[in-house]
């Protein structure tokens, strides 16, 4: 090999190097996003509405240039739906801010009697045509059960609840959570689930006949 096929080789090797390296930094800096509620930006088309009990009120609120989701709930249930389809094995986690005004007082979240929430965030699995088959995994600022703890919905089994704040300790500060999704489907409904097919927001009341008032901030999903 000669000198000139020498350089040749050189450079190309370089260039591998450089090409390589560049995926490497574009590979680990790199995380997939999927937004779901652009609240900041006062974007809520593509939410509609679903009302159990009366009306809770969903306003985008700008707050010292800042721009969430405000809801208050007087004894009412009704929430807003963004339905949409995530693939779970590209973007298991599900991230989002949010923030009470206050929690309920004695009242069991166990039973019907006491299931009201001042903020959830629910993640629906449908059962399409088979709709008795749809679940639901409820992320709530619980009241009074410890954070971490774990119950079916008193109102049907389809549905669980999983405590990622409680009581009121934190009450009137911003929080901003992270959870697996794919992970928290197959701990609490025991199947590899990689596809969910809604994301619901509700502040509700009306089992308590107390009022109820939440923020809610950006909702995404992402890779990483």
């Amino acid at each position: 090999m000669n000198r000139h096929q020498h350089a040749k080789l050189r450079m190309r090797i370089f260039q591998l190097f450089v090409v390589a390296c560049g995926f490497f930094i574009s590979t680990i800096s790199w995380a997939e996003t999927i937004q779901v509620g652009q609240f900041s930006l006062g974007h809520l088309d593509d939410w509609e509405e679903e009302i159990f009990n009366d009306q809770t009120r969903y306003t985008l609120i700008n707050d010292a240039d800042i721009q969430y989701l405000q809801a208050i709930s007087q004894a009412s249930a009704s929430g807003l739906v963004r339905k949409m389809t995530i693939n779970l094995e590209k973007t298991p986690y599900l991230n989002w801010s949010w923030r009470t005004d206050k929690v309920f007082e004695n009242n069991n979240e166990r039973l019907k009697e006491g299931d009201d929430y001042p903020a959830r965030i629910y993640i629906i699995v449908s059962g399409g045509w088979l709709f008795w088959k749809t679940q639901a995994l409820n992320y709530v600022w619980s009241s009074n059960q410890v954070v971490g703890s774990h119950w079916p919905n008193a109102y049907t089994a389809n549905a669980h609840m999983l405590a990622i704040r409680s009581g009121p300790n934190q009450q009137q500060q911003w929080r901003s959570e992270k959870r697996n999704v794919r992970q928290d489907l197959k701990t609490y409904f025991g199947k590899d689930i990689t596809e969910i097919h809604a994301v619901a927001i509700m502040t509700d009341g009306d089992d308590t006949g107390e009022a109820a008032q939440a923020d809610y901030g950006d909702i995404y999903f992402s890779s990483e």
